[in-house]
């Protein structure tokens, strides 16, 4: 045996009796409660996971196959588990907080208009808007985790014979339409079998619109959903839709010169900085919307994505005809302003589009018509131009109004993304989430309303036991250069041991838990853990409670940073989670990267419920 394995093994004996030997109280307390003569046979196992684990649909099967699962443990008993072989299930990864086995669980029947699709925003940057590659790889990425909408602008190239897909009037490099076309074609379908829209921002001539037909029908053939008629009355389902590719755009026009200052084009590649992406708590601002970035401008930017007037000339003509047929979302804004943009047509349905800061602005004054407008058609926010380091807005105003495409930046990373990652681990991670209190109307055509003060409907409580697998997925001296990680249970410095140099020395990082809601104002909050020092294997035992107002809209929020007194803040993962979905008992819950990649190892043992 090698000395790196011989000490792998050490450490997981000797980290796993750590463990064991400070198992929570309660955790120990619920064994001797669900166990005979210090064993927790099948039959127990059972009786726990319908009156513990509020799985009332469990079966003696289930159980049975807990028991089997822990045979290789050297904890192992004939007639069942031991302490420790039921502490390693309740850690496990059979035991996560989603069930998984529910897979795609919506109606997936209704019109595209009733779900909140994951969306996209210039899917073909690697990093900054100004200055950054366009790349199939981020639209192949995304499209791996679920993505179901994708942004392509496309902009004749330098001889003007063939289309290219770039951030127009920037620095950033293009990329051939096709290779992305390609891309899309073999990947769309890789992590969801429901169709998958392409939003093209459209600046060609007629004959390169003609172009680009030729490609997507070549590239597509017969997954491409073409309606065959100029507009549709009501948008087909996801369900009709499975492994279809859907064409959306607006009428072709030039963008505005792009407002760009010299000075923020330095960077290349690089989307939000570690600052201001997870450093700095998300800052409420009026109209209840959350920036991951700090000092944005609050005014109106006029940006270039803006729909072009339906009367506009432009719209009338100029339009490759086999290039219009492949239009199955229709997009524009209608002259007369907000009240002609949101009306209802019973005859047809479209797509609007809206900035983060046109949403807000509407929201204060027609909070009610944009929720009645989303139930038949779609709405799509997009992120203000001024983001140019591809950060991201909080989406809960665009989907507290209904809106189905939330557009996102999702090369970056940062709190906003995590909620958006949130809301598409629900209904199987398909991508589409049905959001069905917000499709309800009242006799008198009462809808949903984001202003009116609700009643607690119901109240989640969630106590964090311990959290373990830093140990395993970060470097040693990651948080500390001298000692374990210290996590935020109480401030007082302690004597740790050098790992290098055998000497004692005093520990001063601080290691904090943040657990809350992200959901609509009345809901959404972030509470602390005390802090814990020193120690691979934090030991909270703490409890919170969230009253909801809207629990169909919250989405539970964990975080672990490193607090050091001298320097920033090291970060120690996070997840976030449909609370609609969550499943009540005592479950491992998997923390991810800043990316949302999850760890291998790294887990919090938490109980949930709802009262």
């Amino acid at each position: 045996m090698s000395k790196q394995t011989y000490r792998v093994c050490f450490c997981f004996r000797r980290r796993f009796k750590l463990a064991v030997a400070e198992v929570p109280d309660e955790i120990k307390a619920l064994f001797d409660l669900y166990s005979e003569n210090g064993i927790m046979t099948a039959d127990h196992i059972h009786r726990f996971l319908i009156e513990v684990q509020k799985q009332e649909k469990a079966t003696f099967e289930e159980a049975q196959s807990i028991v089997e699962s822990l045979k290789h443990l050297s904890l192992f008993h004939r007639k069942g588990l031991h302490l420790e072989a039921f502490f390693k299930y309740l850690f496990g990864d059979t035991n996560p907080p989603l069930d998984l086995k529910l897979g795609v669980h919506h109606d997936m029947t209704a019109p595209l208009s009733h779900y909140f699709i994951y969306t996209g925003h210039n899917s073909y940057l690697t990093g900054n808007q100004l200055s950054s590659d366009c790349s199939d790889v981020p639209i192949i990425n995304a499209l791996k985790k679920g993505v179901r909408v994708i942004e392509l602008d496309i902009w004749p190239n330098s001889d003007n014979d063939d289309v290219e897909v770039l951030h127009g009037r920037t620095l950033t490099t293009p990329v051939q339409l096709i290779k992305c076309l390609r891309s899309i074609n073999e990947h769309a379908f890789t992590a969801s079998e429901f169709p998958v829209v392409i939003t093209l921002e459209d600046h060609l001539t007629p004959d390169l619109q003609a172009k680009v037909a030729q490609m997507v029908t070549q590239t597509f053939g017969d997954i491409l959903f073409t309606p065959g008629s100029e507009c549709l009355k009501e948008f087909p389902s996801p369900e009709s839709l499975k492994r279809r590719i859907i064409i959306s755009t607006k009428p072709p026009k030039e963008y505005l010169e792009a407002k760009i200052k010299d000075k923020e084009s330095d960077s290349k590649g690089n989307a939000a900085s570690d600052e201001e992406a997870w450093g700095k708590e998300i800052p409420i601002l009026k109209g209840h919307i959350l920036a991951d970035d700090k000092n944005e401008s609050d005014k109106d930017d006029d940006d270039a994505e803006e729909d072009l007037d339906e009367g506009d000339h432009k719209l009338q003509h100029d339009i490759a005809p086999e290039y219009k047929r492949l239009i199955a979302i229709h997009a524009g804004k209608p002259k007369g302003g907000l009240d002609e943009c949101l009306k209802v047509d019973p005859d047809k349905v479209r797509r609007l589009s809206l900035s983060e800061q046109q949403l807000e602005k509407a929201a204060e004054t027609h909070g009610k018509e944009i929720v009645r407008f989303t139930q038949r058609n779609i709405l799509r926010v997009y992120p203000k131009g001024t983001r140019v380091n591809s950060s991201n807005y909080n989406p809960l105003i665009g989907w507290m109004h209904g809106a189905q495409m939330v557009a996102f930046n999702m090369q970056g990373y940062g709190r906003s993304l995590w909620s958006m990652q949130g809301m598409f681990r629900a209904n199987g991670g398909c991508g589409f989430v049905k959001p069905s209190f917000l499709l309800k109307s009242g006799p008198h055509g009462e809808v949903f309303d984001t202003k009116a003060k609700l009643p607690v409907q119901k109240t989640l409580k969630v106590k964090i036991y311990m959290g373990e697998g830093w140990f395993y997925d970060f470097q040693h001296t990651h948080f500390d250069a001298y000692s374990p990680p210290d996590f935020y249970v109480r401030s007082n410095p302690s004597l740790a041991f050098h790992r290098n140099s055998r000497v004692l020395v005093m520990a001063k990082a601080l290691l904090r838990s943040v657990v809350g809601i992200a959901g609509v104002p009345a809901d959404t909050v972030m509470k602390k853990t005390r802090t814990l020092e020193d120690s691979w294997i934090p030991f909270w035992n703490e409890e919170f409670e969230f009253p909801l107002t809207v629990p169909e809209l919250a989405l539970l929020r964990i975080e672990v940073h490193e607090y050091d007194m001298s320097e920033r803040d090291d970060f120690g993962g996070q997840t976030c989670l449909p609370v609609w979905e969550l499943r009540e008992g005592i479950r491992a819950v998997p923390l991810h990267d800043r990316k949302g990649e999850r760890y291998k190892c790294v887990k919090l043992l938490v109980r949930l419920e709802f009262v």
